[in-house]
C-alpha cells in the first residue's frame, strides 16, 4: 500500500489472505540494534515505520510489571470500569454506589478525587500518602520488590479510561497535583524505579475515554466537568490526548509507551504526531524506546500486544503480552482472587518461548498497599528468575517453542494455566551454541525430549548437557544422553535435587545449535525399537523408489512411529498393492506381526477415526462448525477450548481428497462458491466435489486445505477475532492460508 496510506493494525490484518499478513511463523533474525531509525522523524507512516520497534533491551528483559492504581481503586469494587459502570443504571456498581455513596446524579465519580462523605460519614478521596508522611505508600518498596520479583522494566498507568492523570499536568487539571493526593505520582515512581537500574513505562489508556467510557453519564455543565467525562468534542479531545501523551514523553522519559485499545478511533494526524514526536525525543536522549499498540498503530515501527494472552506457536515479529495477576479484576477490590504463581511463570516461560515479552498487572490498594498475596506471587515469580534466568533473560525464540500436551495462549484473553513435567520450552542463547529446555514440572529420574529425535536433529556436535542448578551459574551434570527416533533421553537423579516450579537442561554446542529438520508425520526405521537408519515422511504416497530415496532398502522397514492424527498403511507389493497393513499408533517391532522387512511401498494419511483441530497459523484460531446449526451456516474459528464444535475427522476418499467431518454436527466443510473471500460453508455429506478437498503438506507441519471445485484454499483471513468466518482465497504463499493439523 502508498506510504501515505493509514496503516492501522485493521488494514494489516483484516479480511482475506491477499492482504498482507502482519505476522508470520518466527525465523532467526538480528537483533534490532540501537539508533538503527533516521536521526529526525516526521508525521508520516513511511518516516515512522523505520522505527525499529523491539530494540535489544527489551528483546532481552522478557518480564516487566505494572498496575492499575487510581481515584478508580478507592471503592474496591466490581473492576477498574468503576467510573463507568456507576452511572449504568442497574449495574451491580450502579446499586453499589447508591447504596455506599449515593446517587451518582448528586454523588459523582470525581468526589473521589476531591472528596466527600459517604452515607456512613467516612471522608473518601484518593489521597495516598508517603511513608515519610505517616501514610502507606513507599514508591522505593514498591520498586524493589519489583526488582525482586525478576522484572526489568515497570511503570504505573499514568492515566486510566477514567481522564484522571496521574501526572502534573497542564493539559488537565485533573491530576494528581491539584487534586487527589496532592502528587506527582509518575515523577515518584520514576525516580524509585530508576533507582533501582529497572527501566521506566508508563500506560496510557485514555484513547477510549473519550471513545465511549463514560456513555453513561449525563452531559455536564462546565468545562472543566466535560474535560473530565469526555464531552469536550471531538477535535479537543483529540488534541487533549495528544497534549497528554506529550507531557508524559517530555516530562519523564519514559523507555516504554504502553497504550490501551480505541487508537484506531483516535485522528490519524494526532497517532502519527505522538510517534514521531516520541521519536524524535528518543533520538535527543540517545536512547531506544518501545511503542506497544493493540489497534490503530503497525508493527512496523511498534510492539503488538496482545491483552490476557498470546499466540499458540512461535510468532514473529517481536511482541508482549499483557496480563493481570488476577482474573477478575484489573484494580483492587475486595475480594479479588489470582492466578497461581505456577500458572503466571509457566505462562511466563511459555512466551518467551513463543518469541515474546510479559507485562505482569499488579492491583495495589488505593492507600498504597500492596496485598501481601500478590507480594508472594512476585517473589514467587523471582525466586525462579533469579536461580534460572539464564534460560530466559537474554534468550531468543528456538525453530520450535516446545511440546507437551498443554496448549497455552491461542490468541488474546486466553487463561494463565499451569504445564506439566511433559510441557517442554525451548529457548536459545543469543549467540545460537546453547539450547535450553525447560520441563514445568519435575520430568522424574529419565527426561525424554521427543522434539530432539534423530529423524529430526543431528546432536554430533553437542558437548555437553547440565541440569540447572540451584542457585545461579551452578549446573548439575548428567550423563551422556541417548538420542533415537523417538528423541533425546536424559538420565536424572532419582528425585528432584531441589524444589522449583519447572527445570531447565542445559545442552552446549561446539558450534551453532544445528538445524531442526521439519517434523514429520510418521518416522519409519529399519530396525526395531526405532534403531538404525531412519526417514521421516509426510503426508502423501511412498514407492519403493521413493523410500530408498529416503535411504531405506526396500523390504527393510521394522519399527515405525505414527505421529497423532496419522496412520500408514504399508503395502507387500509395490506402488501400493498387494497385502496391506495399517498402523495408528507407533510400533516398536513389526516381527510378531509378520510384516517385519516386508513393507515395499506404504501411503501416510490421516486417521480417520481421529479427531484433529485445524488451527490457523496466522490467528491459531481453531476451525470451527459453530455447533449445531442449519446446513449451509458460514464456518467460523474460535479459540481452542476443547469443545466438539472445533474438532473434525479427516476422512480419506481413495482419490487424493478428503471430506472435513464436524464431530458436533457431522456436517462437512463446503466451498458454497467460488469468488476469493467467500465464506466457506457447511452441509450434510452428499459426495459432491465442492465438499472434497485436497491437503497439501508446506513443510514445517503447515498445510493448505484445497477444495476440489474452486481450487481456492481455505483462509483464516488474518489476525481477526474469534467468531471470525473462515474464507476461501487464491493460493499465494500467506500464512492467513496455512493451517496445522494437530490430534485432540
Amino acid at each position: 500500500m502508498p506510504s501515505s496510506s493509514p496503516i492501522s493494525r485493521r488494514a494489516l490484518l483484516a479480511g482475506g489472505a491477499g492482504a498482507t499478513t502482519a505476522f508470520s511463523v518466527l525465523r532467526f533474525a538480528p537483533d534490532a540494534l540501537a539508533n538503527t531509525g533516521p536521526q529526525s522523524y516526521t508525521a508520516s507512516w513511511s518516516s515512522v515505520d523505520q522505527h525499529p520497534p523491539a530494540p535489544t533491551w527489551f528483546q532481552d528483559a522478557k518480564f516487566g510489571i505494572y498496575y492499575h492504581w487510581g481515584a478508580f481503586s478507592v471503592p474496591a469494587f466490581g473492576n477498574e470500569w468503576y467510573p463507568r459502570n456507576m452511572y449504568n443504571s442497574g449495574s451491580a456498581e450502579n446499586q453499589h454506589h447508591i447504596a455506599t455513596y449515593g446517587n451518582p446524579s448528586s454523588w459523582p465519580y470525581h468526589n473521589f478525587v476531591l472528596g466527600a462523605n459517604d452515607k456512613s460519614g467516612n471522608y473518601v478521596k484518593f489521597a495516598p500518602k508517603l511513608v515519610s508522611a505517616g501514610g502507606k505508600w513507599d514508591p522505593n518498596a514498591w520498586a524493589q520488590l519489583f526488582k525482586n520479583a525478576g522484572a526489568k522494566y515497570a511503570g504505573p498507568v499514568a492515566e486510566h479510561h477514567d481522564g484522571y492523570s496521574m501526572w502534573n499536568s497542564q493539559a488537565n487539571e485533573w491530576n494528581s497535583v491539584k487534586t487527589g493526593p496532592g502528587l506527582d505520582l509518575v515523577s515518584l515512581h520514576a525516580q524509585a524505579i530508576r533507582a533501582q537500574g529497572l527501566k521506566f513505562m508508563a500506560s496510557l489508556h485514555h484513547a477510549y475515554h473519550f471513545n465511549g467510557y463514560y456513555q453513561y453519564v449525563p452531559q455536564q455543565s462546565t468545562a472543566t466537568l466535560q474535560k473530565l467525562y469526555g464531552q469536550m468534542g471531538s477535535s479537543a479531545e483529540n488534541q487533549l490526548w495528544y497534549n497528554k501523551l506529550q507531557e508524559v514523553i517530555d516530562g519523564y522519559q519514559p523507555d516504554l509507551v504502553w497504550q490501551d485499545f480505541s487508537l484506531n478511533n483516535v485522528q490519524e494526524s494526532q497517532r502519527l504526531a505522538f510517534l514521531a514526536h516520541y521519536y524524535n525525543q528518543a533520538v535527543a536522549w540517545n536512547k531506544d524506546v518501545v511503542a506497544t499498540y493493540k489497534d490503530g498503530l503497525d508493527n512496523l515501527g511498534e510492539v503488538y500486544d496482545f491483552e490476557r494472552g498470546g499466540p499458540g506457536g512461535l510468532l514473529t515479529p517481536f511482541w508482549l503480552t499483557d496480563d493481570s495477576i488476577s482474573s477478575s479484576s484489573w484494580c483492587y477490590t475486595v475480594g479479588i482472587g489470582y492466578y497461581t504463581t505456577q500458572a503466571l511463570l509457566h505462562a511466563l516461560i511459555d512466551r518467551v518461548a513463543k518469541g515474546g515479552n510479559m507485562l505482569l498487572n499488579i492491583a495495589p490498594m488505593a492507600d498504597g498497599t500492596i496485598p501481601q498475596g500478590q507480594r508472594d506471587i512476585l517473589l514467587g515469580i523471582g525466586d525462579h528468575l533469579s536461580r534460572f534466568g539464564e534460560a530466559v533473560y537474554a534468550t531468543r525464540a528456538w525453530t520450535a517453542y516446545g511440546e507437551g500436551p498443554t496448549k497455552m495462549g491461542g490468541g488474546s484473553f486466553t487463561t494463565p494455566i499451569a504445564g506439566t513435567a511433559q510441557d517442554i520450552r525451548f529457548t536459545r542463547s543469543k549467540d545460537g551454541t546453547v539450547l535450553y529446555a525447560t520441563a514445568l514440572g519435575w520430568p522424574g529420574s529419565a527426561m525424554s525430549i521427543a522434539t530432539l529425535s534423530a529423524s529430526r536433529i543431528d546432536l554430533t556436535s553437542l558437548t555437553k548437557v547440565e541440569l540447572l542448578g540451584s542457585t545461579a551459574g551452578t549446573y548439575i551434570s548428567v550423563a551422556a544422553p541417548v538420542q533415537d527416533g523417538g528423541g533425546l533421553h536424559v538420565t536424572l537423579p532419582s528425585s528432584a535435587p531441589y524444589s522449583a516450579q519447572a527445570y531447565t537442561l542445559k545442552l552446549t554446542f561446539s558450534g551453532a545449535i544445528p538445524t531442526l529438520r521439519p517434523a514429520a508425520a510418521v518416522t519409519v526405521c529399519q530396525d526395531v525399537n526405532y534403531a538404525g537408519a531412519s526417514a521421516g515422511l509426510a503426508l502423501g504416497g511412498y514407492t519403493a523408489a521413493q523410500l530408498q530415496s529416503a535411504g531405506l532398502a526396500t523390504r527393510s522397514i521394522s519399527s515405525l512411529r505414527v505421529g497423532p492424527g496419522y496412520q500408514v498403511v504399508g503395502y507387500a507389493g509395490d506402488n501400493f498393492t498387494g497385502t496391506a497393513w495399517t498402523f495408528t499408533a507407533d510400533n516398536a517391532d513389526l516381527r510378531p506381526g509378520g510384516n517385519n522387512d516386508a513393507i515395499v511401498s506404504l501411503q501416510v494419511t490421516f486417521n480417520p477415526a481421529a479427531y484433529v483441530r485445524l488451527t490457523n497459523v496466522t490467528d491459531n484460531l481453531a476451525l470451527d462448525s459453530g455447533g449445531n446449526v442449519p446446513s449451509g451456516s458460514n464456518l467460523k474459528q474460535w479459540t481452542w477450548n476443547s469443545s466438539p464444535n472445533l474438532q473434525w475427522q479427516i476422512v480419506d476418499l481413495g482419490t487424493g481428497y478428503y471430506r472435513l467431518v464436524n464431530r458436533t454436527n457431522g456436517m462437512v466443510a463446503d466451498s458454497w462458491g467460488a469468488a476469493n473471500g467467500q465464506p466457506a460453508q457447511q452441509a450434510p455429506w452428499n459426495g459432491g466435489t465442492n465438499q472434497q478437498w485436497q491437503i497439501t503438506d508446506r513443510g514445517n507441519g503447515q498445510y493448505t486445505i484445497a477444495n476440489r471445485t474452486t481450487g481456492l484454499v481455505l483462509d483464516g483471513g488474518g489476525q481477526v477475532a474469534s467468531g471470525s468466518v473462515t474464507k476461501q482465497w487464491t493460493w499465494n504463499g500467506s500464512s492467513n492460508l496455512l493451517w496445522y493439523v494437530m490430534a485432540v
